[in-house]
């Protein structure tokens, strides 16, 4: 053997070097598909095959892309890219679900949107940056402060237009999500029904009440004189805008949306099943 060897030491290396050339060809090229689709056929990872393609895509995309400055592309890097890319949340959230907004809309400013409630333990690699940046500094030890409306405040408030010749009205806004359910990306059209019944029986509640009482109004079969009636009454919003319609916010539309107001028109409910970013 020894013999061999030193006569053919030329073709040997020559061998050797093609074949360890061929070799880091297949690592590099062929095995991360085929790694994909063994781990995505025998479910060894989250995230199918296919996803994984599209969060690698996406990547390449955001990084290619001179004209965005998301804080999506400034966190997204490539360490936090291979941590993350075959995670999957119990109710079916991946990583691509919350970019992919981001990457249809490269003037985007944010870029994510939260497919469900664990998203944001399950990728906090991503989000975590992204809120402390965008809150300017809220970091991932930081927590709420408790709930405090200053009920035993009230007595000290004062009136702000106590002649009424300025103030026309006020806005409280206050958005809250159902448990159990993922957000907008994920929602299937019986989840957005389903959402709808559980608010109108809540609404329907409230028919005996004189101050609250009022009538639900579904976007979905609405006529066309409901529509111009809520129109004047600056009461009816449209269809959300395209960083929403990629985040997938608009499936279904207009399913499961509606709107609610008090017999008097002062107070105004919507029901509209919008979105999550934080």
């Amino acid at each position: 053997m020894s013999q061999f060897i030193k006569k053919n030491k030329g073709p040997l290396i020559v061998c050797g070097i093609v074949g360890g050339g061929i070799g880091l060809w297949v690592w590099k090229t062929v095995y991360p598909s085929m790694r994909e689709c063994v781990y995505s056929t025998f479910g060894v990872n989250e995230a199918d095959g296919y996803t994984v393609k599209r969060i690698e895509e996406a990547y390449r995309k955001l990084q290619e892309s001179e004209e965005c400055h998301s804080l999506l592309k400034k966190h997204f890097t490539e360490s936090v890219k291979d941590k993350l890319k075959y995670k999957k949340t119990k109710l079916g959230g991946t990583l691509y679900d919350i970019i992919r907004s981001g990457v249809a809309n490269l003037d985007s400013g944010v870029g994510v949107y939260a497919p469900d409630a664990e998203s944001y333990t399950k990728f906090a690699a991503l989000f975590d940056p992204i809120i402390d940046e965008y809150h300017g500094g809220f970091g991932p030890n930081a927590k709420h402060p408790a709930t405090y409306f200053g009920e035993d405040k009230i007595s000290e408030l004062k009136d702000l237009d106590p002649e009424g010749k300025y103030i026309l009205s006020t806005r409280i806004r206050c958005g809250r999500s159902f448990k159990g359910y993922p957000f907008n990306p994920l929602l299937s059209r019986d989840d957005y029904i389903m959402m709808e019944t559980k608010v109108k029986n809540v609404f329907d509640g409230l028919k005996g009440d004189s101050e609250l009482g009022g009538t639900y109004y579904p976007l979905d079969g609405m006529s066309k004189d409901t529509q111009k009636q809520l129109i004047a009454d600056h009461f009816l919003f449209k269809e959300g805008d395209r960083f929403l319609k990629e985040a997938n916010a608009n499936h279904f539309w207009p399913a499961g949306r509606g709107i609610f107001h008090n017999a008097k028109k002062a107070t105004l409910y919507t029901y509209f099943l919008l979105k999550r970013i934080f």
